[in-house]
């Protein structure tokens, strides 16, 4: 199973997504974690988005 991340555009830049064959939209997307979205990330072409670690019912 591939891992999969979220990653946002850095600001004005224009990321294509070779996957869904368009930009990357403005808000980001969940994409599989590969090559090519971590050479965008090492040129400063994106950023992960990281999601909340979620907090267990019973933590106070």
């Amino acid at each position: 199973m591939t891992q999969r991340i979220t990653v946002v555009p850095a600001p004005g830049r224009a990321v294509p997504d070779p996957e869904a064959g368009d930009l990357l939209p403005l808000e980001g997307r969940e994409v599989a974690d590969g090559a090519w979205w971590r050479r965008r990330l090492a040129d400063g072409d994106i950023t992960l988005n990281a999601a909340p670690a979620a907090q267990p019912q019973d933590a106070q």
